[in-house]
């Protein structure tokens, strides 16, 4: 489990929103793509993130649809 202070400077990588705490994953608390923790240690790369539900590529993220983060 990661420490609280830790945890509030994290933010998802895509759309900078805080991320929350289940289990051994970090969740983007807008999106809600998923961050592995591995031996305590948040693997914030998108590339290695689990896409929420229904998103079959990034550009089905809230933040991408939205306008708010551009893909390169």
């Amino acid at each position: 489990m990661l420490n609280d202070e830790f945890l509030s400077l994290l933010v998802c990588p895509m759309g900078k929103a805080p991320l929350r705490q289940d289990g051994d994953v970090l969740i983007c608390t807008r999106c809600g793509t998923r961050f592995a923790i591995k031996d305590d240690i948040p693997d914030m790369l998108i590339e290695d993130a689990e896409l929420p539900a229904g998103c079959a590529s990034l550009a089905d993220l809230e933040c991408v649809k939205s306008g708010e983060v551009k893909l390169e």
